[in-house]
């Protein structure tokens, strides 16, 4: 992985290729475990990730192929901030709400978790709505 201010770079071998997508098979290094968005990208976690990155118009790809994935730094933090930051507000947000609300510790806890489970849902449900405002490209 290299960074700059404004992407995050992952080199890897092209694994498949069709007339739209081309299938990026990429491995962690040792450099993901110093960058600070690596749990917005998932390369943190696995030592090995297949990415499917829209076929750049022109391009022509093989499989075995190195490539140069990219992504921007912003779109990083806002997977981080969806995948995070929103269903922890929730979760702390719903206990304290309940709490003030003089419900429980018990219950109040479990309708945190239960409403943390909805949140996880909606991103679920959306999924497809959300993955399209993430693109990787190849350079």
């Amino acid at each position: 992985m290299n960074m700059n201010t404004d992407t995050v770079k992952h080199e890897g071998l092209v694994s498949r290729v069709d007339d739209t997508v081309v299938e990026v098979r990429i491995v962690s290094t040792s450099a993901c475990a110093a960058c600070h968005i690596k749990s917005a990208c998932g390369m943190g976690e696995s030592k090995e990730k297949t990415i499917v990155v829209p076929r750049p118009a022109g391009k022509d790809f093989v499989p075995m192929q190195r490539v140069t994935v990219t992504m921007s730094v912003s779109q990083g933090n806002k997977a981080a901030m969806i995948a995070y930051l929103i269903p922890f507000v929730v979760l702390v947000a719903t206990l304290l709400v309940l709490l003030a609300l003089g419900v429980g510790e018990v219950l109040a806890a479990l309708a945190s978790i239960a409403a943390l489970l909805v949140c996880y849902l909606l991103i679920y449900a959306f999924r497809g709505k959300i993955e399209d405002e993430f693109r990787y490209e190849i350079e």
